[in-house]
């Protein structure tokens, strides 16, 4: 396993609560669009075995070519040990990362996309929506759905609806609103539906799609393969 140690280069605050922490790109470290990452602190594996309260997974909000690593995350006043390690860390702190793997690559099946998101989930999204609007080939169209009640919405400059390039953005801040998009969009035989936010999350929009007759193979998680069978129990393969 390869460790990238690298330094925090510029912090974001997209909102009172979210931050985007920017880091320095390492030599020889690349990823693909919807690509997750072990993010630690220093000490980490210090000991015999890992400290994983110094370690979580993250998704990269960018893509290689901007040159910088990008991490959104939702840190609350009352927050984890390593939530609040991280909000006291200032440009030129190092990091490292490791491990970095792409559960949710935008698929090239001549299908419209929809991705289904709640908060800081669109951050996972947005390196898909910049690989579609720069190569649309294989994608008759995509559509953003986010719901988030602070109605602090994020990266409003990419999701931002444009008919040119058949994409859609849209926000709510109310989950009925939201579920009831979703509905509409479930009327896609063969649409494809990515989602990203809380296993709570996932299990309501699982339901919902699998109600209105979308197939398992349709639905797409930011999840590991042996994690998957939790949420789609008779997926295979997915």
């Amino acid at each position: 396993m390869q460790i990238y140690w690298t330094k925090i280069n510029h912090i974001i605050e997209e909102s009172p609560e979210v931050k985007t922490y920017l880091l320095d790109l390492p030599e020889g470290f690349t990823w693909q669009e919807g690509s997750h990452t072990h993010f630690a602190f220093e000490g980490f594996n210090a000991g015999e075995k890992p400290n994983r309260g110094l370690i979580r997974h993250m998704s990269i909000c960018t893509l290689p070519h901007e040159n910088s690593i990008g991490i959104t995350t939702r840190i609350k006043d009352q927050c984890s040990e390593f939530k609040s390690i991280l909000r006291d860390m200032k440009p030129g702190d190092e990091v490292a990362i490791f491990k970095t793997h792409s559960n949710v690559p935008l698929k090239r099946e001549d299908k419209n996309v929809y991705l289904l998101s709640s908060g800081v989930g669109l951050a996972t999204f947005r390196p898909l929506v910049l690989e579609y609007l720069s190569n649309a080939e294989g994608v008759q169209s995509v559509h953003s759905l986010n719901v988030d009640s602070s109605k602090h919405y994020l990266f409003q400059d990419v999701f931002e609806t444009n008919p040119e390039h058949k994409f859609t953005a849209q926000f709510v801040d109310s989950r009925a609103t939201y579920y009831e998009a979703v509905k509409g969009f479930a009327s896609d035989a063969d649409g494809l539906f990515y989602i990203v936010g809380s296993d709570e999350f996932l299990k309501e929009n699982i339901e919902l799609l699998r109600g209105q007759g979308v197939a398992r193979e349709q639905i797409l998680l930011d999840k590991r393969e042996q994690s998957i069978a939790e949420f789609l129990p008779d997926a295979q393969n997915v």
